[in-house]
């Protein structure tokens, strides 16, 4: 189980990203429509003036229910230690335990 902070903070990192998607992404293609050097510099700076954590590869995959970090399966959102425990008590329909 992950700390209450660590939710939090990726909340907040979410909410961030959403929030300044658009401008971020606007800037990052004034950068590669503009033609000096010096405008690059100054479109550059302004993307740097954003906040850090809008920057979507500072997010992490994190498990739903736990909000464990690693090892965390994409299809579902769960983490490996869920993701077994849940496919167990076939709570998950379509996923069965593979035996040889």
């Amino acid at each position: 189980m992950a700390k209450k902070s660590m939710k939090q903070r990726e909340a907040k990192r979410v909410k961030l990203v959403n929030k300044y998607r658009n401008k971020r992404a606007k800037l990052k293609i004034k950068i590669k429509e503009s033609n000096s050097f010096d405008e690059q510099l100054l479109i550059q700076e302004q993307l740097q003036k954003l906040p850090r954590d809008s920057v979507q590869s500072r997010l992490r995959n994190r498990c739903w229910l736990t909000g464990r970090s690693r090892g965390v399966y994409s299809d579902f959102g769960l983490s490996r230690h869920v993701l077994r425990e849940m496919a167990h008590e076939c709570l998950l329909p379509g996923v069965t335990k593979s035996s040889w």
